[in-house]
């Protein structure tokens, strides 16, 4: 049975050496604990430039007259 739990988790920096992740910070887990690792490796400017694309394709589709049309339809 798998299950999740938002208190289990951790995000971190770690640098890349050797071929080995190095934490940054000490980890509260126990020795030979299993864990899932996810790589971010986007830059801060690369994502804040993801963000502000994204944040303008979502108002082009949400926010525009043609769909005005399906208000009418909301309202009672």
């Amino acid at each position: 049975m798998q299950w999740y739990n938002d208190n289990m988790t951790i995000t971190l920096e770690a640098i890349y050496e050797n071929g080995l992740l190095r934490p940054l910070s000490p980890l509260s887990l126990p020795e030979h604990a299993r864990v899932r690792v996810v790589v971010d490796d986007m830059t801060d400017d690369a994502r804040a430039a993801w963000l502000e694309q994204s944040q303008r394709a979502l108002t082009a589709v949400w926010d525009n007259s043609q769909d005005d049309v399906f208000n009418d339809l909301l309202t009672p």
